[in-house]
């Protein structure tokens, strides 16, 4: 189509031209659910609808996961759901239950992004319910330009409700008699999180929470990410969005925003990782110290790590040291629970019989079933264990001197670790201090790591007549 020559047409012509280029926007600007087109990982966490009754968008700071729980919840309230739609579609109209923090937070992000700006009621219908479907609203008193809730006409030609709630007021502003849907935008606290889950047990319906993890390894982050054995977590999903993934940011302005963070929330506000705050023991980005895999070199010694559990995992490095350039690598992991020595050791004998392996006091201790020390039983089962206990040269053992050891080497480039042990990377990332204690929690192999490093003095060059082989690693 050729374009359009302004200067052939009469001041009627323009007139109207206006007139059409305006309702045009105007149309465009009161259907924003028509136009939203997600990106790869946004279409991720929707399609997951789907499969899972609780889900979680975990993303960093200005990514999209509102704008997408908005988008979906405007859906399900409409049924206006896009051809491209893979998720959970509901068959007529539905209650939902919608809020942050605070009144103010919910007005000015979920309220903002599903209805239109706060303070202007004139534009109400300009974010992802569609003007045309609003049918009613009713303040909130007390907070200037807050909702309530909102009547949204369905396709079907019932009417869908939507509540829009606080955490700031406790668990008992949640309760209502059974909703459908709940979006928790901020991590709720664990306590209204349940009360949502409540409210939708009678319907199945579904729970969404879009948030990016500032408060760390919470209960309801650890609900999703380390459910342990918990046989609800097979309902669950947890959906990650890194920078990488945002479309709107070119590569310059990417590395512009990541740097622009303090390094312990880097994490979380470019990647979606939990972040640990100014308690994280080991304040370095993952990718200053992980390394692609390489032949060990034949001069260079190596020594193994092991950390006891049973409840806890059981976990095992392998480790290298560049004696030269002082530099130690992690190359190995192994990480399970509840097995025997037998299983354990089974699984370490292929890292090589001559490997040399460090041991915690605990490998002092006596078996209560066998009576043996756990150091013994694994040395019957052909590890090559150091003859004593983990200590630094002069004899001691303090935790404090070995994590402060790891963190100066990470600091100074002295510490590597393969990209093939990411439940390595999932403690490093998890370490962290409470009250100015090491939490002893998810640490197992940062252990197994510590006590490598204290010995590393025993540590030995591989023989030439066995080959080089990676491993399998078990994970639990």
């Amino acid at each position: 189509m050729p374009p359009l020559n302004l200067g052939s047409l009469s001041s009627s012509e323009k007139l109207e031209l206006l007139q059409l280029l305006e309702e045009k926007e105007r149309r465009s600007r009161q259907n924003r659910l028509a136009t939203y087109k997600p990106y790869r990982k946004q279409v991720e966490f929707h399609k997951s609808g789907a499969a899972y009754r609780e889900r979680l968008f975990m993303a960093g700071n200005q990514l999209g996961k509102t704008l997408a729980g908005a988008a979906e919840a405007a859906m399900h309230l409409t049924g206006e759901y896009p051809e491209w739609w893979q998720g959970y579609r509901f068959s007529g109209p539905i209650v939902m239950l919608a809020g942050s923090e605070s009144y103010e937070l919910t007005r000015d992000g979920v309220q903002r992004l599903m209805i239109g700006p706060p303070m202007n009621p004139k534009d109400w219908g300009t974010g992802y319910v569609p003007k045309k479907a609003i049918v009613s609203t009713t303040k909130r008193s007390g907070v200037s330009g807050a909702l309530d809730s909102v009547s949204v006409r369905h396709v079907s030609g019932g009417i869908s409700t939507l509540l829009f709630k606080a955490y700031e007021q406790g668990r008992s502003k949640w309760q209502a008699n059974t909703v459908n849907f709940v979006w928790f935008d901020e991590e709720p606290p664990p306590d209204v999180y349940f009360e949502g889950i409540t409210r939708t047990n009678a319907t199945g319906g579904l729970i969404t929470v879009t948030f990016t993890p500032l408060k760390g390894m919470s209960e309801v982050v650890r609900r999703y990410t380390k459910p342990g054995d918990d046989p609800g977590a097979v309902d669950r999903n947890v959906t990650t969005m890194t920078i990488d993934d945002a479309e709107h940011y070119t590569p310059e302005e990417r590395a512009k925003i990541i740097a622009s963070y303090p390094a312990h929330e880097r994490e979380a506000r470019t990647k979606g990782i939990p972040a640990l705050g100014s308690g994280r023991i080991f304040p370095v980005t993952e990718e200053s110290i992980k390394v692609a895999p390489f032949e060990i070199p034949k001069h260079w010694v190596q020594i193994g790590g092991l950390d006891f559990g049973w409840d806890h995992p059981f976990a095992a490095v392998g480790c290298a040291w560049d004696r030269d350039a002082d530099v130690f690598y992690v190359t190995k992991a192994y990480r399970a629970r509840e097995s025997t020595p037998v299983i354990h050791a089974a699984a370490l004998k292929p890292w090589g019989a001559w490997l040399p392996w460090s041991w915690p006091h605990d490998g002092l201790q006596h078996d209560k079933g066998s009576g043996e020390q756990l150091a013994v039983q694994y040395r019957s089962q052909g590890l090559t264990m150091l003859p004593e206990r983990a200590t630094f040269d002069d004899g001691t053992n303090g935790v404090e001197a070995g994590v402060m050891d790891m963190l100066d080497r990470m600091m100074t480039g002295r510490w590597k670790v393969f990209s093939t042990c990411p439940e390595w990377f999932e403690e490093f990332l998890l370490y962290h201090r409470k009250d100015g204690q090491i939490v002893k929690e998810m640490d197992d192999l940062i252990s197994a790591s510590r006590y490598a490093l204290m010995m590393k003095r025993f540590a030995k060059v591989k023989p030439s007549n066995t080959a080089w082989a990676f491993t399998d690693r078990k994970v639990v």
